[in-house]
């Protein structure tokens, strides 16, 4: 009996496997960014089957019912472990918090890699995995080499545009891996984002994004103390906004994510809702230390990220209550200092 039911389940992997998605992580981003792709797959193929697993299995529950109401019909498995998921689908794609995460689902019991160990060539060969989490880069490369070792597939692809961004399908994902696993990623990113670009080999992309969010989280600081400052003078925030946005200080933390509400006239951003919907100021902070961790190790100096990775820190310490709000918040920190002065 045991050895019929292995070949029931031999031959049914077989034929579903290669037509079935598996997405692990079902947070903010990740929800958002597997709705897209299992929306847009399922217009194009309706038979294409999708699983979904999450270290909250409510998580997956209320992800499938939402998706099933809207795509009736539609073949969407919960599996408990990313083992199931490897079995059950030769794409998968990953989105989770950061490097322990990554580690436990790739690495650790009943993980990718455990399920990697019982396929067979032809399947490994047809297995491509795809981890757009923001971790640290030695960690991914490290996992991707593990998985290729296999003779599967894998490239880390961070993304930049944040919930807003997942919600609307124009995530950018910046790419690192060989050519041939970029070539097999691409056609499955452009269902979530609309720019793809393939920084270079395993670990660029994660590279490109920790740069990127350096840059950001500097500006996002530098933005809240100058629409501060011209209240002071006396500016007209939406006045001094336009300036700004207008001017050489231009820039997507002022233009877009500006921390002052109304200051920007035909948009809407997470200051306005009590800065909710965002890119969290903890992942941000995160972001900070992962840059800061690798300049260390590089021997690469970063006196501003350096500085504005403690004033995040610092924002957190004073105000918790910011943790999970968009990290333009750090806005409401400076008005609580100047408070305090």
């Amino acid at each position: 009996m045991r050895h019929t039911t292995r070949v029931l389940q031999s031959l049914e992997r077989q034929f579903v496997r290669p037509k079935s998605t598996a997405f692990i992580g079902l947070g903010r981003m990740g929800s958002e960014m597997a709705f897209n792709f299992f929306s847009k797959t399922f217009a194009e193929s309706p038979d294409t089957h999708f699983v979904v697993c999450d270290a909250l299995p409510t998580s997956a529950i209320t992800f499938r019912q939402n998706f099933v109401a809207q795509f009736p019909g539609a073949h969407i498995e919960i599996v408990l472990t990313p083992k199931e998921a490897v079995h059950a689908s030769q794409t998968v794609l990953t989105m989770l918090p950061s490097s322990p995460q990554v580690k436990a689902v790739y690495s650790e019991a009943n993980g990718v890699m455990s399920a990697l160990e019982s396929l067979s060539a032809a399947e490994l060969a047809r297995s491509l995995f795809i981890d757009s989490t923001t971790l640290d880069v030695g960690i991914a490369r490290s996992v991707a080499a593990e998985v290729i070792s296999t003779g599967a597939q894998m490239v880390d692809a961070p993304v930049s545009g944040g919930v807003t961004g997942a919600k609307a399908g124009t995530l950018a994902f910046l790419v690192g891996g060989t050519e041939s696993a970029f070539e097999l990623s691409q056609p499955i990113l452009t269902h979530m984002g609309n720019r793809i670009i393939h920084c270079g080999p395993s670990g660029a992309g994660l590279g490109a994004k920790i740069c990127n969010n350096l840059v950001l989280g500097v500006q996002q600081i530098v933005v809240g103390e100058a629409m501060l400052l011209g209240q002071k003078l006396g500016l007209d925030p939406r006045i001094l906004a336009g300036v700004i946005n207008s001017s050489t200080g231009g820039c997507w933390a002022s233009s877009v994510n500006n921390p002052v509400p109304y200051s920007l006239a035909d948009k809407s951003p997470p200051c306005e809702r009590n800065y909710e919907g965002g890119f969290a100021t903890a992942l941000m902070l995160k972001d900070m230390l992962l840059a800061t961790d690798i300049a260390a190790s590089t021997d690469s100096p970063l006196p501003l990220g350096k500085s504005a990775q403690n004033f995040y820190a610092e924002t957190l310490r004073h105000r918790p209550d910011l943790a999970q709000k968009d990290f333009s918040s750090v806005y409401e920190r400076l008005r609580q200092m100047r408070q305090e002065d």
